[in-house]
């Protein structure tokens, strides 16, 4: 089993993903963040360093989506390589962050690697509020994140929700994550009866 945790930065996902791995007892795959050798220098300049970020991503996620398929394992994800091309890099070639070629190049690399990827069993979009993405990116304190602009998490919730409103490679379930906390036990027993419903008692 393959759930696959979707959300804009600072929506929750590296949290629940812990927490439902550890409910179910299914092995984690974090997003690779601290160890990223080009994020700090994209936050700094982004139309210089957003081709090598999303190629860094886009490698990293084919790398893990070829280990869960081969491990045969049970998986909680932290973000999709979905996001990776219809979000993050079709947004910073739409804002002029990254150029008509380099996006052409990498999305001519993301269609090969998508021939040989199975899309998650459950896919579950953490929709946040703007507020809340700045609260939480706040609250988790990392350096390079205080220069996130908002007009740039607001691109990015508009590419989300189309993204996620046309989604048809699988299972999808939304979370209004506004008024979630995930930490707290009532709220994430909510959360996995959601799960366990989505996928028809299937755990």
């Amino acid at each position: 089993m393959h759930i696959a945790i979707a959300g804009n930065i600072g929506s929750g996902k590296t949290t629940l993903t812990r927490l439902l791995s550890k409910h179910f007892g299914w092995k984690p795959h974090y997003e690779e963040v601290d160890n990223n050798p080009y994020i700090s220098s994209f936050y700094e300049d982004m139309q210089r360093w957003s081709f090598n970020l999303q190629i860094y991503f886009l490698n990293s996620r084919f790398r893990q989506i070829l280990e869960i398929r081969n491990s045969g394992e049970n998986v909680v994800q932290d973000r999709t390589i979905y996001e990776d091309a219809y979000i993050f890099a079709s947004n910073l070639y739409e804002m002029g962050l990254m150029s008509s070629r380099d996006f052409e190049n990498y999305y001519s690399l993301f269609d090969l690697m998508s021939s040989y990827m199975q899309a998650p069993d459950l896919l579950i979009y953490l929709r946040a509020s703007i507020p809340t993405l700045v609260r939480q990116i706040a609250k988790r304190n990392r350096d390079y994140e205080q220069s996130i602009r908002l007009d740039y998490l607001k691109a990015l919730n508009d590419k989300y929700e189309s993204w996620i409103s046309s989604y048809d490679k699988g299972k999808v379930l939304i979370i209004e994550s506004d008024n979630v906390e995930f930490d707290n036990p009532e709220d994430l027993s909510k959360v996995i009866d959601d799960i366990n419903a989505s996928l028809n008692g299937l755990f």
